[in-house]
């Protein structure tokens, strides 16, 4: 490896000669165009299952897997595509995940039956992971390490957006419009993202030596001689793939079942056997292991990540339990829930933008502290939302708890990325995303289970056949629908009072895990100085160089 200096400032001077001016700003617009249509599939399907189920004759099982199958693939696809952009090129592999990503959202729109749906669902969700991974590692690219905070807090302002905008616009085409387009138009919106990141963004292949030469010769000499590590690539797939799924199976079936813990005992043992392989193949004279695990000497990098995956744990809490709020117990439609998700998508972008300048007033310690400070007050005054609670009451704690979760996360990445190297930004970023959608599921999970079980202790109903006290305690929409079938009145006023008691229990567990975030930033996450107006992050047993020095795990 060469000097840590000499890397990074040959990538920042390129860095610096592709990114000039306002179009790099213009190209931040497209990565955050092309990471809407992603979060707008995401959040859409919500809507449309009902509708899928009955136009395509789908079973429980299928409407499980309409969803489950695009998460799976997503998370196990993240280090893969990144492996694929470090090798070929971010900007092709972008180019091409995009394009993949609007052939397969027509075919979900012209799906016939359930497999075909489930395929195309899976198809998208590959493409998604390249389109999330590529955009992200391209800011490493477009943008120096002191602007790095501002691009992030844009970015994750776009991609939130995402949150109330999929069942605002869903509602309204399942309303007036054939059911397919909810996926038609991703199509437009991914074709628009191939052209502007065609023009605007600039060719990344250290791999191949292909694009602008953003990587330096070094890097890519390493990436031309260097062969895949195609068994680091089995393993972390494999084990990605049985957590996430056994997560899944969790949320489903709860957590007494045997095949979700057995899925995610088996996907934490392939976890570790990769750790543990790619520690001896980086070891070994010209091994290129696909995840370099001197990264992680960063603290900057390691506990950017934790902290990531803990604010997605606390925050998915509210994306969980508040729609069912608003829909089954203050009766709006899913058109009027995404509406009254808007406090929370305030708040994430008000947190999230001008978290670089809270970052340099404050230092990054401190900013990821306040930002988890701000999520647990919301999360806490949540835990005392009640079934008639004011409108302005719950949209002053989402607003808190999204603020929090925008200055928490938009900061916590801004931390990593100043560590990721541009010969391994892609499967480094890639990293950082699967801890934010492995986050997504395991917080559902427990939360869920939390919420459920807070409901089925309170539910109170009167004598029912054994099908119809199934369903009443299989949720708050199963138990609404039992009690307008009885025509029972104190059933009903029982399960909304029933669910909000869970509901409750789920936001101050979220609250606590906020909490716990805020003593993991506090006591690891290393504080920040200030040289030439820029953030710089410290890293214990390395030395502090300029900013866009190549990190520890990088390759000279």
């Amino acid at each position: 490896m060469g000097a840590p200096g000499m890397v990074g400032e040959a990538g920042t001077a390129a860095v610096g000669a592709v990114g000039v001016g306002r179009r790099r700003w213009w190209a931040l617009a497209a990565l955050s165009l092309a990471m809407l249509a992603v979060g707008l599939d995401g959040t859409v399907l919500s809507v449309a299952l009902p509708r899928l189920a009955g136009d395509l004759e789908a079973t429980a099982s299928d409407l499980q897997w309409f969803s489950s199958s695009y998460l799976l693939f997503l998370a196990v696809a993240m280090l893969p595509m990144g492996l694929l952009g470090d090798r070929l090129g971010h900007k092709r592999v972008l180019v091409v995940s995009l394009s993949l990503f609007a052939l397969s959202s027509a075919g979900c729109a012209y799906a016939m039956t359930p497999g075909w749906f489930i395929a195309a669902r899976a198809v998208l969700g590959v493409a998604g992971a390249g389109i999330v991974v590529m955009a992200l590692s391209a800011l490493t690219v477009l943008f120096p390490v002191d602007e790095r905070p501002r691009a992030v807090g844009v970015w994750s302002a776009a991609n939130f957006l995402a949150l109330p905008l999929g069942p605002l616009l869903g509602g309204w085409m399942l309303t007036h419009l054939w059911w397919g387009w909810v996926f038609l138009i991703n199509v437009p919106v991914a074709l628009v993202g191939v052209a502007v990141v065609s023009v605007l963004v600039p060719g990344t292949g250290t791999g191949t030596g292909t694009g602008t030469g953003t990587g330096t010769a070094a890097e890519a000499a390493v990436g031309r001689r260097s062969r895949p590590d195609l068994v680091g690539v089995l393993l972390s797939t494999g084990g990605l793939a049985c957590v996430t799924l056994g997560l899944i199976r969790a949320g489903e079936h709860g957590w007494d079942d045997a095949w979700a813990w057995g899925s995610i005992g088996g996907g934490l043992v392939l976890l570790a056997a990769f750790g543990r392989y790619e520690h001896r193949l980086g070891c070994r004279r010209g091994g290129q292991p696909l995840l370099d695990l001197r990264v992680f000497a960063s603290r900057s990098y390691t506990w950017g990540v934790v902290l990531i995956g803990i604010a997605v744990f606390a925050n998915i809490g509210v994306l969980f339990t508040m729609p069912q709020y608003f829909q089954a117990v203050r009766g709006t439609d899913a058109m009027g829930s995404g509406a009254r998700l808007l406090p929370i998508i305030g708040g994430l972008v008000i947190g999230a933008v001008p978290a670089d300048r809270v970052s340099r007033v404050l230092g990054v310690k401190v900013a990821v502290a306040v930002g988890f400070v701000l999520m647990a007050v919301g999360l806490l005054m949540g835990g005392e939302t009640g079934v008639r609670s004011s409108t302005w009451f719950v949209a002053l704690w989402m607003g808190l708890s999204g603020a929090g979760m925008g200055l928490a996360m938009a900061t916590s990445t801004s931390a990593a990325l100043s560590e990721v190297s541009e010969g391994r930004s892609g499967v480094e970023a890639a990293v950082l995303q699967a801890a934010n959608k492995v986050g997504a599921p395991f917080g559902s999970a427990i939360l869920g289970s939390v919420a459920l079980t807070g409901y089925r202790d309170r539910l109170r109903v009167p004598d029912l056949s054994a099908a119809d006290l199934h369903t009443a305690r299989s949720g708050v929409f199963g138990g609404t629908e039992v009690a307008g079938r009885v025509g029972s009145a104190p059933m009903s006023a029982s399960v909304r009072g029933a669910f909000v008691h869970g509901m409750d229990l789920a936001l101050i567990v979220s609250g606590g895990v906020a909490v716990l975030g805020l003593i993991v930033a506090l006591v690891f996450m290393p504080g920040a100085g200030r040289r030439g107006g820029g953030v710089w992050w410290r890293r214990r047993g390395v030395v502090d160089s300029a900013p866009g020095s190549q990190p520890v795990g990088a390759e000279g």
